[in-house]
């Protein structure tokens, strides 16, 4: 498990320091957090070249702001050379709004996971 490592946003690192403990490796060591202006920071603080990277990160309550955190944090570890990024989220915000069910209304769900592919 050299080249496996989990970081977690702040929706609920609970549960990411749960999965470590249970996978026998140490949470990943990022800083996550919002200015005063509301926008979000995010600095992976370890080498993680060529690593498989999980990130814990539900997409509750702050919902836009847990968005934003998962869809930085992955651009953050792309940036870092991370090898392959799985997002592990519990909780889909916006789940369903999976179809149109009327006229002229967005697919919500689909525009999350285009964009969180995207990133």
């Amino acid at each position: 498990m050299d080249n496996l490592s989990v970081f977690s946003g702040n929706a609920n690192p609970a549960l990411a320091v749960a999965i470590c403990r249970h996978l026998r490796i140490p949470l990943g060591n990022a800083d996550v957090f919002q200015f005063s202006n509301e926008n979000i920071f995010v600095k992976i603080n370890e080498n993680v070249r060529g690593h498989d990277v999980f990130i814990v990160q539900p997409l509750s309550s702050p919902v836009n702001r847990s968005i934003m955190e998962l869809l930085i944090m992955i651009d953050a570890l792309k940036r870092a050379s991370a090898s392959r990024i799985t997002a592990v989220i519990p909780y889909y915000a916006y789940g369903r709004t999976d179809k149109k069910d009327q006229p002229r209304v967005p697919i919500t769900a689909r525009l999350i996971a285009d964009c969180i592919t995207v990133a």
